[in-house]
């Protein structure tokens, strides 16, 4: 569904991508791990669009992306952004449903907020939290709106960006599972960056580890433990001594 093929990106002097190689099959969870500022938003923003590889090709169920119609492109997408990403002035139905409201996939307002209270009920959330607004809303509730948001429109293919970041470990643990389980009926192909080695467990069919620019590992997440590379086993088990140099 997804492929990356050696594609580069340099902001100026920053070389972020170095030739990044990376195939995601349909319906399958891929979760791309790494340390901070090594690409993975790059990688993600690359797919989209978002961002312009300086070299190499990025294809969408074979289709290179700078060679599509983009509303049409973009509809097949959903996204759980990094803090939810809520829009603080509207209701959480509105934004359940903001891309029901709008363009292409625009329907009848009544038609939508029904729509939002059912994706609201799949996440675990009663009909009443439709009309409050965001800032009424405790994190885990604000991520699980989030979630709602991104699965509205019965998204293919959905990317989420630090599901778990800001949560306990106990909510944390809530929305993973919630993940798995929407992703396994949806039959989405995703994306998803994450620390969070719990996450990984939880969500990864496979995992790519990005460093230097490129993809160090990639593998069944039932195969990460015993890959036996230093990179990828000083990450996962968060060792401050190994191949990779922490910043102080």
């Amino acid at each position: 569904m997804i492929t990356l093929d050696n594609v580069h990106k340099a902001f100026g002097t920053n070389h972020v991508l170095q030739g990044v190689n990376l195939h995601v099959a349909k319906g399958t969870s891929m979760v791309i791990i790494g340390g901070s500022g090594t690409g993975k938003s790059v990688a993600i923003k690359s797919v989209l669009g978002l961002v312009t590889p300086d070299a190499g090709t990025i294809t969408v169920d074979g289709t290179d992306v700078t060679q599509t119609d983009r509303d049409a492109f973009l509809a097949r997408f959903g996204m759980l952004f990094q803090g939810a990403a809520l829009f603080d002035s509207l209701p959480v139905w509105q934004n359940v449903a903001f891309r029901l409201l709008r363009g292409s996939l625009a329907k009848p307002r009544t038609e939508a907020r029904d729509i939002a209270i059912e994706k609201l009920r799949r996440v675990g959330l009663t009909p009443d939290v439709a009309d409050r607004l965001p800032a009424e809303l405790s994190g885990g509730m604000q991520k699980r709106v989030g979630l709602a948001r991104a699965i509205a429109a019965d998204p293919e293919i959905i990317f989420f960006d630090e599901p778990t970041t800001g949560l306990d470990p106990i909510m944390a643990g809530v929305i993973n599972d919630l993940i798995r389980e929407i992703v396994r009926e949806m039959g989405a192909t995703t994306m998803t960056i994450t620390h969070d080695m719990s996450s990984v467990r939880t969500i990864a069919d496979h995992v790519a580890m990005l460093h230097a620019g490129k993809i160090r590992w990639t593998g069944p997440v039932s195969e990460m433990d015993s890959a036996g590379d230093p990179y990828l086993d000083q990450f996962i088990h968060g060792r401050a001594t190994g191949p990779i140099e922490a910043v102080r």
